[in-house]
């Protein structure tokens, strides 16, 4: 049953045109807003029950808690109080956490409790209670409102990750709908599409898989190229779930944050977690590193930066692999920021040290995808062991792939205004040509993107 609902699919999508039916309807004809809240509501335990009925008595009973919680955090003013109130919060939370991503090592051979993984529905929600506890944002009294923005379905298994007090404040407004946002989503889901299937997927197929299964199978040049490959993998895989997201979300009169701003045109890693997973790097800062200790002493702030990388690797998967990844991020983010803080303001750079800084933060964000995506510590090391050897073989390198490649990567020269007047005169163009668009996107899919639905790689973290 989760092929059938897999983001991306094509039963995925007669279920958000179904949704998207019954919603405009039902405001159309009534003007009531519990109505289409409770058609998003609908959608939403729907598209969890595919994955297993346990969700549909799962998330509404966690979801009515963090309301609850929310009612107690605004009506209270003793601190005891609202310390509780947000230390249940957090502990619900954490424990949905813990028991959707790592049940098998809580209770063996029980890991099938939790085909769907709940991290992005329990960022979510912590948000809520913790903006409240922090009089950073306003409750909601409507519980329909809180359970549709709380499981909203197009965000449930990859994000973007967004602020619920955001998402309700959305959903208690008029629904409103344009045209041009109308040829947005359009544009953002057939963009996102593309980017799956045309790229990431064709990429993870053709080399990425088959070189970090076996890497002393190929030779250092493809393995590094498998390493280039599985960047431009990653990147075309999450942002084009965004872009879905983010396209379905409009469909339904719902703005959902950017993920990803060019970030392999980052100059520091710095500047990349700017750039990458913008919401869930957001998230980190806002909600884990400001809450660890010692932010007036000297050293403190560099642990905690640490820290706080190590424990958002050690998220995606309880590892050596994913440890390593977090902490090189951490030392290498806890290093900028001392550097920036001897050298005080930065200078402007010109273009050849610009161009340098680039490719040296890209690179070390390579050697950091060798430990997210290998197996295992040793599998890492052989994956680096064979790029060392300095052997040359390019028999597994097609020219295909290549062009692939190339083509993916001269997407990053793409400037945001550019981006920006593609997407509004896509948005502004007649409804014909948003249709004739979406078919040619259907038909590059059919004779070009394969056969089958290849998961997104985020969807299962």
């Amino acid at each position: 049953m989760v092929f059938l609902v897999q983001v991306g699919s094509g039963v995925y999508f007669f279920f958000v045109a179904a949704v998207f039916l019954f919603y405009w309807v039902s405001w159309a004809a009534t003007g009531s807003r519990v109505l289409r809240l409770a058609v998003v509501l609908l959608a939403n335990y729907l598209f969890c029950a595919h994955f297993g009925l346990f969700y549909v008595l799962l998330i509404p009973a966690c979801s009515t808690a963090d309301f609850l919680v929310g009612l107690g955090l605004a009506r209270y003013r003793q601190a005891f109080l609202r310390r509780l109130l947000v230390t249940l919060s957090i502990a619900l939370n954490l424990g949905i956490l813990l028991g959707s991503r790592h049940m098998d090592m809580l209770l063996k051979g029980w890991d099938w409790i939790f085909p769907l993984g709940l991290s992005f529905y329990v960022f979510q929600s912590l948000t809520y209670t913790i903006d409240l506890y922090r009089r950073d944002g306003q409750p909601t009294t409507s519980l329909v409102g809180y359970l549709s923005a709380a499981s909203f379905f197009p965000t449930l298994q990859a994000g973007p990750i967004t602020r619920l007090t955001d998402l309700v404040q959305q959903f208690a407004a008029p629904a409103k709908l344009s045209r041009e946002d109308g040829g947005r989503a359009f544009f953002l889901i057939g963009l996102g599409l593309l980017k799956k299937a045309l790229i990431a997927d064709y990429l993870g197929q053709n080399l990425v898989n088959r070189v970090f299964d076996t890497p002393n199978l190929y030779s250092g040049v493809e393995v590094l190229a498998a390493v280039y490959a599985y960047s431009l993998q990653i990147y075309f895989d999450f942002s084009g779930y965004t872009d879905i997201a983010r396209g379905v979300g409009l469909l339904l009169g719902v703005r959902l944050p950017m993920n990803f701003d060019h970030p392999y045109q980052s100059l520091s890693v710095t500047e990349f977690w700017r750039r990458w997973h913008i919401t869930f790097s957001q998230w980190l800062r806002d909600y884990l590193y400001f809450s660890l200790p010692g932010k007036r002493t000297k050293i403190m702030p560099y642990i905690n930066l640490v820290i706080t990388m190590l424990l958002g690797g050690l998220w995606h998967g309880i590892t050596w692999t994913f440890a390593a990844w977090g902490l090189l991020h951490g030392l290498a983010l806890a290093a900028a920021h001392g550097f920036r803080s001897w050298r005080g303001r930065p200078k402007p750079v010109g273009a050849w040290k610009r161009a340098g800084l680039i490719f040296l933060t890209y690179h070390f964000v390579c050697l950091t995808w060798v430990f997210f995506r290998a197996s295992s510590l040793a599998n890492a090391q052989a994956l680096l062991n064979r790029i060392g050897s300095l052997s040359a073989g390019f028999d597994n390198l097609s020219a295909p792939l290549f062009g692939i490649m190339l083509l993916a990567a001269a997407t990053f020269f793409v400037s945001k205004a550019w981006y920006s007047r593609i997407l509004d005169g896509f948005a502004r163009s007649p409804s014909y040509v948003h249709v004739a668009a979406l078919f040619l996107v259907a038909l590059a899919l059919q004779f070009l993107g394969g056969h089958g639905s290849v998961p997104f790689v985020y969807s299962r973290f």
